[in-house]
C-alpha cells in the first residue's frame, strides 16, 4: 500500500496566558485549529486561513525567522516545530500522513465565532498553562500549547 502525505498547517493561539483547543468531533480528539495546505498556499498562510475560519480571530503570527539577502527570493515564517502524524493505519500499515507545520500566534481576544461549517464556539475551550499540565490532552498538544503561552509572554516583554 502507497501511504499518502499531505502538509498540514497548525497554530496554537494565545490569549491572556491561555491557549484555544476545540474537540474535533471527526477525529474524536482535541487540537489546536489547523488544516490542510491548498495547492496555491504556503504552509504558515493555510495556517492564518484556518484560525480565521475555525475561530473568527485574526491571528499574530510569533514569527523569528530573520530576513535573508536574497535577490529573487524571501524568507518565510519557520515553523516552531515540523511534525509527521500517522493519520490512517490499518493492519499496521501507514496509509496517510500529515506533515504538519505547527506555529504559534497571539490573537486580540476569546470571543470565538467560527465560520458556517466548522465546529461550534461551543466546542472550544482555553487551557492555561496549569490546566495543560494536568490535563489529559496528548503530550505534544500539552508541550507545544505551554510553549506557545510562554512564546506569547515574551513578545509582550
Amino acid at each position: 500500500m502507497e501511504t499518502t502525505r499531505h502538509f498540514t498547517g497548525t497554530i496554537y493561539v494565545v490569549n491572556r496566558g491561555a491557549t484555544a483547543l476545540h474537540d474535533h468531533k471527526h477525529l474524536g480528539i482535541t487540537i489546536p485549529p489547523g488544516g490542510h495546505v491548498d495547492r496555491d498556499e504556503l504552509p504558515h498562510e493555510a495556517a492564518l486561513r484556518e484560525v480565521r475560519e475555525e475561530t473568527g480571530l485574526e491571528p499574530n503570527l510569533l514569527d523569528e525567522t530573520r530576513d535573508v539577502s536574497a535577490p529573487a527570493g524571501r524568507a518565510l515564517p519557520q515553523p516552531r516545530h515540523q511534525m509527521l502524524y500517522d493519520i490512517n493505519v490499518h493492519d499496521g500499515t501507514v496509509g496517510h500522513q500529515h506533515i504538519d507545520h505547527i506555529y504559534y500566534a497571539t490573537v486580540p481576544s476569546r470571543d470565538i465565532s467560527p465560520e458556517d461549517g466548522e465546529e461550534s464556539a461551543e466546542s472550544w475551550q482555553w487551557y492555561t498553562t496549569d490546566e495543560l499540565r494536568n490535563s489529559d490532552l496528548s503530550p505534544d498538544v500539552v508541550q507545544f500549547g505551554i510553549e506557545a503561552i510562554q512564546a506569547a509572554e515574551s513578545e509582550s516583554t
